[in-house]
C-alpha cells in the first residue's frame, strides 16, 4: 500500500516530544535521522545519540482522512518554524528487494567472496559467504569490515580458532570457518546481532562450528586469531580483556578506527602485541600484528 510521507528538521532538543507527538497524532512510524553529515561514531551499548540538527519523516496511510491530517500537522509546523515541511506519497515496495538490487557479489582479496542468496560468483574456486543485508551491521561493504575480509583472505586460518568480538552479522566468523578455521566463536552486546550471526552461520553452514555469546557469557579460552572491528573507545577500553584472548604468536586484527585515532588504538596494544604498519582506506584504518612470544624486559 502507498504511504504519505511528512518530513521535516528540528533541532536535537526538539526532537523525540515531535516524535511523540507524531505518534500521538496517529503516524504509523516516525525516523530520525542526520540533517547534515554529523556521525555518531561511538555510541555505547544500549545509547542512541542524536544529531544536533535531526531531520523527521513520519509515515500516515494515503488516504483522505489522513491526507487532511498531514495538511493540518504541516501547516501548523511552517507556521512554527517557518518553513514547510515537505509532504510526498511513498509508493509501497519491496525495501528488501531494493536493497538487494544495490547489494552484487564481491570479492574481497583473491579468494573469498560476499553474495547475496540467488546471485553466485562466476569465479573459479571462490569462497563465497552468502549474506543478505539485514538489521545486524556487517555485509563487507563499509572499508572496516572489507579490510578485516581482506586480511582473512590473505592469512592461513586453517584449523585455527578465532574469536570474532563485536560480531554483527557474523560475517568475520562465518569467513574465517569458510577459510578453513577450526572454531570459532562471536560476540556482540547487541541480541539482534547475535540472532544475525546464528541465522547467517546457519545458511552459510558453519553454525556446527560456530559459537554466538553475549560479552558476559563468553568463555574464558585463548583463540589463535582475534578480529575486533568495532570502534577506537571500545578497542582501547578492551584492550586487556582481548590481548588475554591471544595465546603466544595470536593473530590480532583491530578495524572501525579513524586515522586520527589510530596511534591511541596503536598505543593500548603494542607492550604485547607486534603491530604492523596501519592500513587505511576512506580514513578508516585497520591494525594488525601478533603477539609477542616474550615480553620486553
Amino acid at each position: 500500500m502507498p504511504w504519505l510521507q511528512l518530513k521535516f528538521q528540528v533541532p536535537q532538543s526538539e526532537a523525540e516530544v515531535t516524535e511523540s507527538a507524531l505518534e500521538a497524532a496517529g503516524a504509523l512510524s516516525v525516523t530520525l535521522g542526520d540533517a547534515g553529515d554529523e556521525p555518531q561514531l561511538e555510541p555505547g551499548p544500549g545509547e542512541t545519540p542524536l544529531w544536533s540538527e535531526v531531520v523527521v519523516s513520519a509515515l500516515f496511510e494515503a488516504d483522505a482522512a489522513s491526507q487532511a491530517l498531514v495538511d493540518r500537522l504541516a501547516a501548523g509546523i511552517a507556521a512554527r518554524t517557518g518553513t514547510a515541511p515537505t509532504v510526498e506519497r511513498i509508493e509501497d515496495q519491496v525495501w528488501e528487494r531494493v536493497w538487494l538490487d544495490d547489494f552484487k557479489p564481491t570479492r574481497f582479496g583473491t579468494r573469498l567472496w560476499v553474495c547475496p542468496h540467488g546471485q553466485p560468483t562466476d569465479a573459479k574456486d571462490a569462497v563465497v559467504v552468502w549474506l543478505d543485508p539485514g538489521l545486524a551491521f556487517g555485509t563487507g561493504h563499509h572499508a572496516t569490515t572489507a579490510m578485516c575480509l581482506e586480511w582473512l583472505d590473505g592469512a592461513d586460518v586453517a584449523g585455527k580458532t578465532v574469536l570474532d568480538f563485536g560480531c554483527g552479522s557474523g560475517i568475520l566468523a562465518i569467513a574465517a570457518l569458510k577459510l578453513g578455521a577450526a572454531r570459532a566463536v562471536a560476540v556482540d552486546h547487541d541480541p539482534q546481532a547475535i540472532d544475525a550471526t546464528r541465522d547467517n552461520a546457519a545458511a552459510n553452514g558453519v553454525a556446527e562450528h560456530l559459537d554466538v555469546y553475549l560479552p558476559d557469557e563468553a568463555p574464558d579460552m585463548t583463540y589463535d586469531v582475534v578480529l575486533a572491528n568495532i570502534l577506537a573507545g571500545p578497542l582501547v577500553a578492551l584492550a586487556p580483556r582481548l590481548i588475554e584472548r591471544m595465546r603466544p604468536g595470536a593473530a590480532l586484527v583491530l578495524s572501525g578506527v579513524l586515522a586520527d585515532q589510530a596511534d591511541a588504538v596503536c598505543a593500548a596494544y603494542t607492550e604485547v602485541v607486534d603491530l604492523d604498519p596501519p592500513r587505511i582506506r576512506e580514513d578508516w584504518v585497520s591494525i594488525a600484528g601478533s603477539r609477542k612470544t616474550k615480553q620486553s624486559p
